[in-house]
Formats: structure tokens, C-alpha cells, sequence
């Protein structure tokens, strides 16, 4: 051991610092922000509908694909800009760009628009968590990284109540003043909310950019020197993600890797295709225009499965990248069954959380007659948020508790939360009493969030200071392409084929909860051995470890 490791060893157990604690509060509003920006469409959903004449496949699209996508592929460059760069300064340009893009989102007149609005949200609000999971990291200890981290993804929680609460006064209130839309721009109640809620976030953005930026990896006893290039590893991040250049760069590795690089892609191509002819799901708009523009009739490809599969072409081509560029980092995370059966665990909880999350209020709101948005917003808000702080705090402490006594502790804590909300989600999507959905949302929203702070810390436990922000981003990708890409579409899909019945929608979802039980009994073997071994296999991967 070091003499710096030995002496933040020494260090594990004094009191964190009040400028810690000030600074996570500050990264709790941005994350509330960033919920509020993503999460207001749900009280928006059904109006949306009706004023742009789309289906709930296209709003689940909406919500998941077309903001997913975007999110978690920009969020691999960004995880490793946020590894080589002044974070608080990338989380400052992130929260501007989202804030703006959701404001733009208000002056969208068609389905088209709004859906590039929603892709300019998803790049910004990309920065906001390898960036903030990464400060956590060296502002806190080993020991309550946890409970930081589960204090900071309340923040998840909090937005989401909140946004419906905003969204459901913003709209009653609008239309009620101008029920054929303002007389100057000509908006509606929904277009209102979205300008309403994502202006503020550009004044936030300021008191974001006065934070004081943490000595990466000091905490730990592992300081990293600065990156005397940080945009270097960002730009030829970004240049293994865009179809089309990926192939000149699985082409420096030789011609074996472009044949199986244009391989992916003909077979991710292939998959959506079938996708689309299986499911009916017609024709997509991106494809359409691309191939007149092209004067080419191409095959149908809807673009929820078009953007789905270009996403995981790019996934793939990235990886394919790290293994050559930056083996340690590769090791440690997509060659590391305990890593990847952590996340992929988490996103089969995301999966049915979203969707339940996402549809709870367009359902409440088409079955229970006489209920305003405002009211509708402030109960279902109100109580998701309280239910989902107290979820993701408690969730957090009780992980870092057993963590004491066991070392697959944490990983104990993501299962319980995969598994207790299922027959309270059940009812609640059943039910016919208003108070009773309102009180099983609350429950629902607690117990599906106290995995959140356990699979987060997990996956950081897992790999060294220097990976945290990609180690972040890799997280990202389970929880979005698999959680927030697929389950919100899918529920949407079987509502919209089967009569607009949201409740058959959301129980639909379920079907993931096996999958997610085999990969977390399985992670809870592999955990505390990845663990105690992180140091030697980095070394053997090729790390350089003072």
C-alpha cells in the first residue's frame, strides 16, 4: 500500500467536510431539474395526444426511445470527457443546453419537432450524471458513498413528483385563461408547461458553475493527475459512436474487425426489420425521408426499432473500441460478469419502474372520471416524490449497512427492489378506487427506488477512480437501453393494439422480472470476489498502479 492510500485509509472515518455536504445539495437540484425536464411529459402525455394526433406507441417513443438513445450514447464520450475534464464546468454547459431544449419544446407544432426537442434534452441532461456520480466519488468516502449517492438520485424522485405537480397547475390554469391557445403565440396549455419548467434551468447553470472541483481520486489515496489533452479521449469517443465514421475506425484494427463491424450493423438492421413486419408497427418516419432523399424505396423500419438498433450498433462499436484503446477499463467493466450482471440486474427494475412511472398519469387520468390535471398532479406528484425520496435514502443507508456484514450486501438491496413492488404494481393497475392508486403509486415508487443507490455504488465499487465517469455512463446504458428505451414503448405498444388499455400495458412489463432475478443471484456471487480483486486484475489488464 502507498503512503497516500495509507493515509486516506487512515482519513476513512473523519467527518466529511460541510462544503461536501453543500455541494451534493446543489447537485440534488440539478438532478431534480433534470427529472422535471424528462418527466413532464407523463402529465402532458394525453394532451399531446389529442393536439398532434399520435398513438401511445408514439408517446411511449417519445418518452423512452427518442430521448434514451441519444442520452446514453452521448453519455459514453461525456463519461469520459467527465474522467478527463472539469466536471462541474461539463455539468454547467449540459444543464444549459437541456433547459433550453425543453423550453424549445414548447414551441413544437408537430410530432416531428417535438421529437428533436426531446433528442436535445437527452444529449444535455447526458452530462449530468457521470459528471455528478464522479464528483460524489472523490467528495465523499468509501463509506457513505452510498448514502451520497442515494441522497443525490432523489433527486429523480423529487423532479418526478414535482413535474406533474408544475405540469398539471401549468396546464389547467393556461387553458382556463386561453382555451383556444394565447392570443400571440398561439400555445397551448402543454406547450406552456415545457417553456415554464425548462427556462429556470439556465439560471441554475450559473450557481452550478461556482462549485469548486474536487482532486480526482485524493479521497481514495489514488490522486490522478490532470489530462494535459481532456477533449483527445472525448473526440475519439465520439468518433466510434457515429454510424458511417465507425467504420474507418474498425478499420485501423484491421479488416477482420470492419467485416464484423458491418456484420453488426447489417444484423441489428435485419432484427429492427423483423421487428417492425412482427409486431405491425408500420412504417417509420427517419427511414421514409431517408429514402427519398436517397430516391430509394427501403424497407420498413419503424423509427422506435431503427433508433433502437443503431443505438446498440453503436454500443457495440464502442466497445470494440475500449477493448483496444483502454483494456483495463474494458476489463473492469464490460469483461467483468459482476459488472455487467449489476447493471443489467438494475435495468430489468428500471424497465417496469419507467413504465410504471411514465404511464401512471395518462392511466389516472383516463379512469378516473372528475379528477382535474392539477389535482391529478399534485396527489400522484406528491406522492411518487415522497415515496421515491424515502425509497432511494433509505435503500441507500440500508445497502451501505449491509454492506457491513456481508460484502454482497448491496446487491441484496437491488433484488428486494426488483421484486417487492411487482404485486403492488399489479393492484394499483387494477384497481378502480382513485385512493387506493394513488396510495399504491407511493408504495410502488419506495420500493422500486431503493435499488437505485445500492446498483449505483456497486457499479463504482467495481473499478478503479480514473474509470468512474465511463464506469457511470456504462451504468447508463443498462438503465436507458434496456430500461427506459424498451419499457415505456412496450407498455404504450400493447395499449395501443389492444384498445388504448394502459392496464394491460404496464402489467405487460413484468415479464423482464425473471430475467432480472437470474442476473442478480448471479452478481450476488460474483460482487464481493470482483471486489476484493479490482487492484490485481487492473494489473493484469495492463493498469498502472502506484
Amino acid at each position: 500500500m502507498s503512503e497516500e492510500a495509507g493515509a486516506a485509509r487512515s482519513r476513512e472515518n473523519d467527518p466529511v467536510p460541510a462544503y461536501s455536504w453543500y455541494a451534493l445539495g446543489v447537485l440534488v437540484l440539478v438532478y431534480v431539474l433534470n427529472f422535471i425536464d424528462r418527466q413532464i411529459l407523463s402529465i402532458l402525455a394525453n394532451d399531446i395526444k389529442a393536439d398532434l394526433g399520435v398513438d401511445d406507441a408514439f408517446l411511449g417513443f417519445l418518452y423512452g426511445t427518442a430521448f434514451a438513445i441519444f442520452y446514453a450514447l452521448f453519455g459514453i464520450p461525456l463519461g469520459r470527457l467527465a474522467d478527463s475534464w472539469k466536471r462541474v464546468r461539463l455539468m454547467t454547459l449540459g444543464l444549459a443546453l437541456w433547459s433550453a431544449m425543453t423550453a424549445f419544446s414548447g414551441f413544437a407544432r408537430d410530432a416531428a419537432t417535438l421529437s428533436v426537442a426531446r433528442v436535445g434534452v437527452g444529449v444535455g441532461e447526458a452530462t449530468a450524471s457521470p459528471s455528478a456520480y464522479s464528483l460524489i466519488s472523490d467528495w465523499f468516502p468509501a463509506r457513505l458513498r452510498a448514502t451520497a449517492l442515494a441522497i443525490y438520485s432523489s433527486g429523480l424522485y423529487i423532479g418526478g413528483g414535482v413535474s406533474l405537480a408544475i405540469g398539471g397547475v401549468i396546464v389547467d390554469g393556461w387553458n382556463k385563461a386561453f382555451p383556444d391557445g394565447d392570443p400571440v403565440l398561439g400555445l397551448a396549455g402543454w406547450q406552456a408547461a415545457f417553456i415554464a419548467v425548462g427556462l429556470p434551468g439556465l439560471l441554475l447553470a450559473v450557481w452550478v458553475a461556482t462549485l469548486r472541483e474536487p482532486v480526482r481520486g485524493a479521497i481514495d489515496g489514488i490522486t490522478t493527475p490532470e489530462d494535459p489533452e481532456p477533449f483527445r479521449g472525448f473526440v475519439r469517443e465520439l468518433y466510434t459512436i457515429i454510424p458511417g465514421f465507425t467504420f474507418f475506425g474498425a478499420a485501423e484494427r484491421g479488416w477482420k474487425s470492419l467485416m464484423v463491424n458491418i456484420a453488426v450493423l447489417l444484423a441489428a438492421l435485419i432484427g429492427a426489420h423483423l421487428l417492425t413486419i412482427t409486431l405491425g408497427s408500420g412504417e417509420g418516419v427517419i427511414l421514409r425521408e431517408f429514402g427519398k432523399l436517397m430516391g430509394a424505396e427501403l424497407p420498413p423500419i419503424t423509427d422506435q426499432w431503427l433508433l433502437l438498433a443503431i443505438g446498440y450498433y453503436a454500443v457495440f462499436c464502442w466497445v470494440a473500441a475500449l477493448r483496444v484503446r483502454d483494456y483495463p477499463t474494458f476489463a473492469l467493466t464490460w469483461a467483468s460478469p459482476a459488472f455487467m450482471c449489476t447493471i443489467l440486474g438494475y435495468g430489468t427494475v428500471a424497465f417496469m419502474a419507467y413504465s410504471a412511472s411514465y404511464w401512471g398519469a395518462p392511466y389516472a387520468e383516463r379512469t378516473f372520471a372528475g379528477i382535474s390535471k392539477s389535482e391529478l398532479g399534485f396527489f400522484l406528484g406528491g406522492g411518487g416524490a415522497a415515496g421515491g425520496f424515502l425509497g432511494v435514502v433509505l435503500g441507500g443507508r440500508m445497502a451501505d449497512i449491509l454492506l457491513l456484514r456481508t460484502p454482497s450486501g448491496r446487491v441484496w438491496v437491488i433484488l428486494f427492489g426488483l421484486l417487492s413492488p411487482i404485486p403492488f404494481a399489479v393492484i394499483q393497475y387494477t384497481t378502480d378506487s382513485w385512493t387506493l392508486f394513488i396510495v399504491l403509486n407511493a408504495v410502488v415508487s419506495a420500493l422500486a427506488a431503493s435499488a437505485l443507490g445500492a446498483a449505483a455504488a456497486t457499479s463504482q465499487s467495481l473499478v478503479l477512480p480514473r474509470m468512474r465517469g465511463t464506469a457511470t455512463a456504462t451504468f447508463f446504458l443498462a438503465t436507458t437501453l434496456v430500461g427506459l428505451a424498451l419499457g415505456p414503448y412496450l407498455a404504450g405498444y400493447v395499449s395501443a393494439t389492444s384498445g388504448d388499455d394502459l392496464s394491460k400495458g404496464v402489467i405487460s412489463t413484468l415479464w423482464i422480472a425473471p430475467i432480472g432475478l437470474a442476473l442478480l443471484i448471479a452478481a450476488i456471487r460474483l460482487v464481493p470476489r470482483a471486489n476484493a480483486t479490482i487492484a490485481d486484475r487492473a494489473k493484469a489488464a495492463g493498469e498502472g498502479i502506484a
